[in-house]
């Protein structure tokens, strides 16, 4: 199913996202930075739930009339941390990280056929930001490309306005994240590096990072 319903968490970025969303919305749409924005997921009122594959577009309210999303990318898509409306229309899209290991993942597709239309979604999207395509998006930090791919699907193969937003949480002392804000940017800027899209990403797609050392 597309909808996945979670407990309160206890620590890490799950728990920092709830939390703010729930006690204090306004610290996370300032950092987000485009207004005061309208939550849809994870709300305690629905079970903390999070979206993937047509539901989290569902949840948007988003139609994605000239490339549908299962013509871009099969079933078992990213489950988005986050949701929102920005005042101005925009669909958020929220991934969140507390550690620097939650950046590191490979693409796990069992099937030949995933595993070519995830490739193919991939060389369509780095065409799109000039990166090289012998670049290897499938291991090491394959989620955060497939993220690029899903805002690429929706901003500019189907119009539909859309920002994309990496939040970073600073100092998790719990998760033994990083104490500052330049410890992230580093381990960020390697992550774009590895991927050749360091200085080259779409304006649509921002890095925040939101302190929550004091708790």
């Amino acid at each position: 199913m597309g909808r996945i319903e979670q407990e309160k968490a206890a620590k890490g970025s799950q728990h920092w996202l709830q939390h703010l969303v729930e006690t204090a919305p306004g610290k996370l749409d300032s950092a987000v930075g485009f207004g005061t924005l309208e939550w849809l997921s994870p709300l305690a009122g629905d079970d903390f739930a999070e979206y993937r594959d047509a539901a989290y577009l569902d949840r948007l309210g988003v139609e994605l009339t000239t490339r549908p999303l299962d013509t871009f990318w099969p079933a078992g898509g990213p489950v988005w941390d986050g949701l929102a409306h920005a005042s101005y229309g925009a669909s958020i899209l929220i991934e969140a990280k507390s550690h620097v290991s939650e950046m590191s993942s490979n693409c796990e597709a069992s099937s030949p056929e995933s595993r070519a239309m995830i490739e193919k979604a991939f060389a369509a999207t780095k065409a799109a930001f000039d990166v090289d395509p012998d670049i290897d998006w499938c291991t090491d930090h394959y989620q955060y490309a497939n993220r690029l791919a899903h805002a690429y699907l929706m901003k500019e193969l189907n119009n539909v306005p859309t920002e994309l937003v990496f939040v970073y949480f600073v100092g998790d002392s719990e998760m033994n994240g990083p104490a500052t804000r330049k410890e992230w940017e580093a381990a960020v800027m390697e992550a774009q590096d590895r991927l050749g899209v360091l200085g080259q990403l779409p304006r649509y797609v921002r890095d925040v990072f939101i302190d929550v050392s004091a708790g």
